[in-house]
């Protein structure tokens, strides 16, 4: 059994680029969404001749796509998961560009048929419906309000639920934006963390789960998570996911 200090020294160098989740194998478990959102863009991808993926990250979930349109581009702010992902989406002849995730988006008016992107930071509605074309659509997985709360409280103590991520405020601000929501899913999924090192991996990787988040400001919760984990067997929180499909009418 490796000790606390092994595993946390393990989670802490794990490098962060891309945003590939392969390391948590066996360590950590996470429900997936039923809805299954790789097929569903990959399925989407074969009906248009142009598509854009916000927020691609490393670009690992649209390089699985079976088909690619004939305009492919996707956007990416971390300069580390620039190179990634266009080494994963050049066999598909993407095209990487690097934009911040508050936008703009820098293409012109009109230029996409679909638009998607998976657990983005956050969704630039106006921004969306500027650039998808009439009868187009913007298909997205993200995150929900409350998402894995269960371990920010057991880290910070106890914090309020902000709404900011809730389905409601995203129907609201994309008919604000013009579009029509034709679909919205939520699912709460189970997550499951089988030592310290992965807890602390998956909060540096996941930066909005304890904000400010570092190994030496939150090493005695840490341990007190190694002490849970040892007792327990594991600790258990819970994912929040919506899918949300908007539509720019014609």
């Amino acid at each position: 059994m490796a000790t606390f200090e092994e595993l946390v020294a393990e989670g802490d160098a794990v490098p962060l680029d891309g945003w590939d989740f392969s390391w948590f194998e066996g360590r950590a478990t996470e429900q997936r969404p039923s809805w299954g959102y790789a097929r569903l863009i990959g399925q989407r991808s074969s009906t248009v001749d142009s598509m854009l993926d916000v927020q691609t990250g490393g670009g690992e979930v649209l390089a699985t796509i079976p088909r690619a349109p004939a305009a492919l581009a996707a956007t990416e702010s971390w300069p580390p998961n620039l190179a990634v992902a266009r080494r994963n989406l050049e066999p598909l002849g993407g095209k990487v560009v690097e934009a911040p995730d508050e936008g703009p988006l820098p293409f012109p008016d009109a230029s996409f048929e679909l638009v998607v992107s998976r657990l983005p930071t956050v969704t630039i509605w106006p921004e969306i419906a500027r650039v998808l074309r009439p009868g187009g659509s913007y298909l997205s997985q993200q995150v929900g309000a409350g998402t894995m709360r269960e371990l920010t409280d057991f880290m910070m103590g106890p914090q309020p639920v902000s709404q900011v991520r809730s389905t409601d405020r995203a129907r609201e601000e994309a008919e604000a934006a013009g579009l029509t929501v034709v679909d919205l899913r939520h699912e709460s999924l189970r997550a499951e963390f089988f030592d310290v090192g992965a807890v602390v991996h998956f909060l540096r990787k996941v930066l909005w789960t304890v904000p400010g988040f570092t190994v030496d400001g939150y090493r005695d919760r840490l341990r007190a998570m190694h002490e849970h984990i040892a007792e327990h067997g594991s600790f258990v929180a819970h994912s929040q996911r919506f899918l949300v499909e908007a539509r720019r009418e014609v």
